[in-house]
């Protein structure tokens, strides 16, 4: 290949990692925005507190909400946190429930009937995490398709 030649694949070479990217990034996009609707549905509402705490964003979970799961592209650039809850409710007392028990504090000595576990989280998750990994590889594997053949 002539110096010509191969200037014209590393160049083609870098327009791959571009689209490659800005795909996975859609494709995971989605695929989180599926999962916290789901989530958003299967919560059990009281106020809504919770139900509104919950959502995605790239990068590290906002403070005092639970990181439930993520999605991650395998380069590791592309990061989606999957959260739920903030200082006023907690998520993993409504996934998880809690135990009848005696109270500490404020309300020293009396009985806290405990809680039974309502799951929203992990199974939202755990029900689209394939589906996820598929439509993202589909997405990066048609993007680097799209750049080779010159589309």
């Amino acid at each position: 290949m002539d110096d010509g030649g191969l200037a014209r694949v590393q160049r083609k070479m870098a327009r791959m990692a571009e689209a490659v990217h800005d795909a996975a990034r859609l494709a995971m996009e989605k695929s989180a925005e599926e999962i916290v609707t789901l989530m958003r549905n299967l919560v059990a509402v009281d106020d809504g507190d919770l139900r509104d705490s919950i959502g995605w964003t790239f990068g590290n979970a906002p403070k005092y909400s639970q990181r439930i799961g993520k999605i991650e592209a395998s380069d590791g650039d592309l990061i989606i946190t999957i959260y739920a809850g903030n200082s006023k409710v907690y998520a993993h007392l409504v996934e998880f429930g809690s135990a009848a028990h005696l109270n500490g504090g404020m309300f020293a000595g009396t009985k806290n009937p405990g809680a039974p576990a309502q799951p929203f989280f992990y199974v939202s998750y755990r029900s689209n995490k394939k589906r996820a990994a598929a439509r993202t590889k589909r997405a990066v594997k048609k993007a680097a398709r799209k750049v080779w053949d010159g589309n």
